[in-house]
């Protein structure tokens, strides 16, 4: 019985390893096709560096947009109960569905020259399309989801029993998520922000699509990859090194976080 259930075990292995093989070989041999002078030839390209820097500075803009707004929002879907929540919770993860062309279509639809909010949003004509504004706004629309699913996790992992008293004792609502609900499900909401910040790092088809391709404007370094693609290819797989290696990075960041608001509030009920 026992070489039996091991038997089953490898078979089981060997299947899966098939896809873990189809999802590393490619990461694998970019790593392993960009040499060290490939790479370091490759980031001294022209479009290398505003691009970096206009990623860095929009992500970290649309990171705090997402914060800013999301966590309140999270809280209200945590607590809140019936109908209208799961269909609020639908439409906030719409956009992780949707593909990313479709979703720069609806915004420039929404917020364009002649969008659905053009005669309230531009009164003298002018357009938030095709400048810095849009790539935020862009990263915000697709990465949004990411952090709200998980800062909603990580509230209605936190203990009601804590909550009641809490009010028991007269806290407010508001001194109740500020002094209790926040530090408790803090280490979900940075994992949550880590994701949202990956995906907007990556967001490519909703900027190229809303806010177009302009270097030192909107060319971030997804844009930037897809440009080089034409002139230099050690640019493009130096830029592609760098984002993997971020990504790795944060989703390694974010799998401790995750343990640790586990063991903090325990699991979602």
């Amino acid at each position: 019985m026992g070489r039996r259930l091991h038997a089953e075990r490898l078979v089981l292995a060997a299947v899966g390893s098939l896809l873990l093989a189809f999802l590393t070989v490619p990461l694998l041999a970019l790593v392993v096709a960009t040499t060290g002078t490939d790479f370091e030839a490759g980031l001294q390209h022209p479009l290398v560096w505003p691009a970096l820097r206009l990623s860095l500075l929009t992500t970290v803009a649309s990171l705090f947009i997402v914060v800013l707004l999301g966590t309140p929002l999270a809280w209200t879907l945590a607590r809140g109960r019936g109908q209208w929540v799961r269909i609020i919770e639908t439409g906030v993860q719409l956009p992780i569905v949707i593909p990313p062309a479709v979703a720069g279509v609806a915004m420039l639809l929404a917020f364009g020259r002649r969008g659905l909010l053009a005669g309230w949003l531009y009164p003298e004509g002018w357009s938030v399309t095709f400048t810095t504004a849009a790539v935020v706004m862009a990263e915000v629309f697709v990465s949004a989801p990411f952090f709200v699913q998980a800062a909603a996790s990580a509230f209605r992992r936190v203990d009601e029993k804590l909550l009641v008293v809490a009010r028991t004792f007269g806290a407010s609502p508001l001194r109740v998520f500020f002094r209790l609900a926040l530090p408790l499900a803090g280490p979900g909401l940075v994992a949550g922000a880590a994701m949202s910040w990956a995906r907007a790092l990556g967001e490519f088809g909703a900027t190229l699509m809303f806010a177009g391709n302009l270097q030192g404007v909107t060319q971030t370094l997804p844009l930037a990859i897809y440009t080089a693609l034409e002139a230099d290819l050690r640019a493009a797989q130096a830029l592609s090194v760098l984002l993997v290696l971020v990504a790795f990075a944060l989703l390694l960041f974010v799998k401790a976080v995750s343990g640790r608001s586990a063991t903090l509030v325990g699991p979602e009920p």
